[in-house]
């Protein structure tokens, strides 16, 4: 089977020669269809230039990311806009709403840019945000909201248009641990239940924790994985306390 996600041999170099910085050094993965993918590192290792590669944000040195089969490296312009929009979901920490508009505006808006046919768009938008346990808030202003209740809005937002991967770096960084929890509780049952395909970059054990694979980056390069399998979050969670120990990075809140 085809992953949705297939990473080979990436490089990400910054600056001239005599001086350059290998932020991602020969990076290669592969993300299947449902997966829930975690990117751990240090500060600098690396993984959110790796994320910015994959969400088309930044154009990488050499290598190739593969999206549904379709090498994204190779586009460019239009043709870039539109893949990033019809097949690309983001919820970045900062959720980057519209003050302006309504969170049930601020969902419906990626589906009228879409051109989806008006008379979906509200049963779409109800449905979503009943997954995300955002219902009370549809006729809120950004400002009206608490801090998780903006990252549901912006993960529907992301969701709604039915990507083919979504993109989330940070999620939970901007939130108190109980919006946090309420954040991941939602991603868990997204990826469960709808078999949503996320990859999420984060430097908390406790966010990682709710992945069910996890990638570690270090000095730009693959440093090791951990598999989930049957074990529970507070197992997976030592586990991935004992990785970032040996990488020396923080280990984020405790179960």
């Amino acid at each position: 089977m085809e992953p949705i996600l297939n990473v080979e041999n990436l490089q990400k170099y910054y600056g001239a020669r005599g001086s350059v910085t290998r932020a991602i050094d020969d990076f290669s993965f592969r993300v299947n269809e449902g997966e829930f993918v975690g990117i751990m590192g240090a500060s600098g290792s690396g993984k959110t230039t790796l994320l910015n590669c994959i969400a088309t944000i930044d154009r990488p040195t050499a290598g190739h990311i593969r999206i549904e089969g379709k090498d994204v490296t190779g586009l460019k312009g239009k043709d870039l806009s539109r893949f990033r929009r019809e097949r690309l979901g983001f919820v970045f920490q900062d959720c980057n709403l519209l003050d302006t508009l309504t969170a049930f505006e601020n969902i419906a808006l990626a589906l009228t840019i879409l051109k989806t046919p008006a008379g979906e768009i509200e049963g779409r938008v109800q449905e979503t945000a009943r997954l995300l346990d955002i219902t009370p808030c549809l006729n809120k202003f950004p400002y009206q909201l608490s801090g998780g209740e903006r990252q549901r809005v912006a993960a529907a937002r992301a969701i709604i248009t039915r990507p083919a991967l979504v993109l989330a770096d940070e999620p939970t960084g901007a939130l108190d641990s109980k919006s946090a929890r309420l954040l991941l509780d939602r991603f868990e049952e997204l990826n469960g239940a709808q078999r949503t395909t996320i990859l999420m970059v984060t430097h908390d054990a406790f966010t990682a924790s709710y992945c069910r694979r996890i990638l570690f980056i270090k000095d730009g390069r693959p440093f090791t994985e951990l598999v989930r399998g049957a074990s529970g979050r507070k197992d997976f969670f030592a586990r991935i306390i004992e990785v970032v120990t040996l990488l020396g990075g923080d280990s984020g809140d405790v179960l």
